[in-house]
């Protein structure tokens, strides 16, 4: 199995950057006894962002053939483990066929299978903190700096025909490089194009997305999905960028240095700004992954819902 060990216990494996650091290496085993699910464990898989594709087809050939391990949650490098081992995989499901990316991986009745659950989860905890009908309402736009996974999972759900006239008046998807800004372009093309405006703007440094954030309507939302403050130190921000008064900032991360959060925060009273870190997301995110590698099913609301959020901020507390 090269360089990877077989699992002695049910193993969900978490496939990231930091996985050490993260939150969830406390908070999984409490969740686990409480789901009835107390034999499992949780690994991390560390790689650097745009790593090698064998590096990602090793670690896919080995969830595949360990019979212990379950499956995988993936982040930071769900567009380019996809594309490195879509060939790998004996079902995709229709959102990561749509995305592109994989985010879950899991088994069943002998076959492996990819999944995209980011589409799902953002959707959960945007409903978490933006009020219903607020787009409608403000006429507010959106801007999402970084083209990665997490831009396409918000973007999608927020062009959705199901939203009627709740739709941002523009979106603005701004990332580092152009080969994700292209790519994201190509996949919000398979939705409806012409149902939202969507621009796409090359930002190789934080100036830019300044530029961006001044351009923005009074309420828009403005969102970190780049991972710097977490994954990489930083923000795509410098410290002279205003947020627009009303409006509504997303922080991503829940860990890390969290320099565009606190920058938010110093402005929060100001200029009238509702601030949301990553902690819903993250419960979302993974909960999303849990039920569905280990086959249980577990609420995305309610009173079980509320006792799970509640066991993963004590165990992090510790």
């Amino acid at each position: 199995m090269g360089k990877y060990s077989a699992a002695t216990r049910p193993v969900l494996y978490f496939i990231g950057v930091t996985t050490a650091k993260s939150s969830i290496m406390k908070v999984f085993p409490e969740w686990a006894k409480f789901l009835g699910i107390a034999d499992a464990a949780i690994q991390g898989m560390d790689f650097a962002p745009h790593a090698d594709p064998g590096a990602y087809r090793e670690a896919v050939a080995f969830i595949r053939s360990d019979p212990l391990t379950r499956g995988a949650l993936v982040t930071t490098h769900k567009i380019d483990l996809f594309r490195a081992c879509r060939d790998m995989f004996d079902e995709i499901d229709p959102h990561a066929m749509l995305m592109q990316e994989t985010s879950c991986i899991s088994k069943r009745n002998g076959k492996l299978i990819c999944h995209a659950k980011d589409p799902i989860s953002s959707g959960l905890a945007m409903e978490a903190f933006v009020p219903d009908q607020y787009f409608a309402r403000a006429g507010a736009e959106v801007l999402s700096i970084g083209a990665g996974g997490s831009t396409i999972a918000i973007t999608w759900n927020l062009m959705r025909e199901h939203r009627g006239l709740d739709v941002p008046s523009r979106i603005i998807v701004s990332n580092r490089s152009r080969p994700r800004l292209d790519a994201i372009q190509a996949i919000h093309a398979r939705f409806d194009p012409t149902r939202v405006p969507v621009e796409y703007v090359l930002a190789p440094d934080a100036l830019v997305n300044d530029r961006l954030v001044a351009s923005l309507k009074p309420g828009s939302l403005v969102i970190n999905a780049t991972g710097l403050g977490k994954d990489a130190p930083g923000s795509p921000l410098t410290d002279a960028a205003y947020f627009p008064e009303n409006g509504l900032v997303w922080e991503l991360n829940y860990r890390g240095e969290l320099v565009f959060l606190d920058h938010a925060r110093r402005q929060e009273k100001g200029r009238s700004l509702k601030v949301e870190d990553g902690w819903t997301y993250f419960i979302h995110g993974w909960t999303q992954v849990i039920a569905e590698v280990f086959h249980i099913d577990i609420p995305t609301r309610g009173p079980k819902f509320d006792e799970i959020s509640r066991i993963a901020a004590q165990a992090v507390k510790g």
